[in-house]
């Protein structure tokens, strides 16, 4: 069995637990994922700095920090040997001092299934000219805003979101919901909250009976019927400092708490009815240009076969450049935890500029 199959066998056993409650643990978990090196870099621990285009993402209030009018960027990482790829698209236009706004787009998806149903023919026969090939996408569309506010370094923001999640022909979700977000900043202290889908995000699922039926009555399995599924709030929270160590370098460090309330998940901190897992990141700079960064997070507890338990946590790292409105980010980070599993390699590129600058006449100046 290949990693492609095991991977979509995961998912096919994740996918028959979700439906079989209406507020699942785990419901649009692709968008848990990250978005970003320099974040990825960092554990996470971003939500009360960032202040480039993948501010959408992880507090939209951040787009009021964007130091020129437009922003583009974009993202592409691969997990599990490449066999799922999730990528990121987005743009920002700050439309006056005190406001700005966003749209991006993420998806998450494992392509080239085989689709091996009509493999075997009416008459017993394999038939390799009839395997067909299928994808497995989650797609989530934000529509974002950002706003400053009267009180000095406050600002907030929002998305409005669209999600579209397919398996195929077999089924498919469209869903809908809202983040609310906050950033404050005051002298080198930075705290930021992103209050994602707040009022529940909702996915209505559709199913192919028609394709389904069969197969799953010959399984001995209950062909599954539209429904409605959940996804519970989950509270983002970080507080950072940026220590000035010299007239070129300084030291920013975060603390961020991502905290769940679809029940008690394998994390730090956590009870009935929430889990709370915190992280941590810190980010070297010199003279605003060059960037390394370390974090850790996703701490868990790990039960033993003798009864015990063992403590793991995810370590990250990266570097990131600024140079003339272009900034790339890179980060190398594990799937969970320092094991032996492959790692990851995570580039972002983005663009500031100024809308006058691409209009502007071969003699006449732009001004950044």
């Amino acid at each position: 069995m290949n990693l492609k199959t095991k991977v979509v066998i995961i998912i096919i056993f994740a996918a028959n637990s979700l439906f079989a409650q209406v507020a699942p643990k785990y419901s649009n978990e692709f968008l848990a994922i990250g978005v970003g090196g320099r974040a990825l870099a960092m554990g996470n621990s971003v939500v009360a700095s960032v202040d480039d285009i993948s501010s959408v993402y992880w507090n939209p209030a951040g787009l009021t920090k964007l130091d020129k009018q437009m922003e583009i960027g974009a993202m592409h990482s691969e997990y599990f040997a490449g066999v799922a790829k999730f990528d990121f698209i987005g743009a920002s236009y700050k439309i006056d001092d005190k406001s700005a706004a966003g749209i991006s787009m993420i998806r998450f998806g494992v392509d080239d299934i085989p689709n091996t149903l009509d493999l075997v023919d009416s008459d017993g026969n394999i038939r390799y000219d009839r395997i067909s090939s299928f994808s497995v996408a989650d797609y989530a569309f934000l529509f974002s805003y950002a706003r400053v506010l009267p009180i000095e370094g406050l600002s907030v923001g929002g998305n409005v979101k669209l999600i579209r999640r397919n398996a195929g022909d077999f089924a498919n979700a469209w869903g809908f919901g809202f983040d609310v977000s906050a950033m404050y900043q005051t002298g080198n202290f930075s705290f930021g909250a992103n209050l994602r889908d707040a009022t529940s995000t909702f996915n209505a699922w559709k199913f192919n009976q028609d394709l389904l039926r069969d197969v799953f009555e010959a399984t001995g399995n209950e062909v599954p019927e539209n429904g409605l599924e959940l996804t519970l709030p989950r509270l983002l929270l970080g507080a950072g400092y940026d220590f000035k160590i010299t007239d070129k370098f300084n030291l920013y460090s975060e603390i961020g708490l991502n905290t769940t309330t679809d029940g008690k998940r394998n994390t730090l901190i956590k009870t009935d009815l929430i889990s709370i897992d915190p992280s941590f990141g810190v980010e070297l700079g010199y003279s605003d240009i060059v960037f390394a960064r370390a974090g850790v997070n996703n701490f868990q507890q790990i039960p033993e076969f003798d009864g015990t338990n063992d403590f793991s946590w995810q370590p990250n790292i990266g570097v990131g450049i600024k140079y003339f409105g272009f900034r790339l980010d890179y980060a190398l980070t594990d799937i969970g935890n320092q094991s032996i599993a492959l790692y990851s390699h995570i580039f972002s590129l983005s663009y500031t500029f100024n809308s006058s600058s691409l209009f502007a006449k071969p003699d006449q100046p732009s001004y950044n």
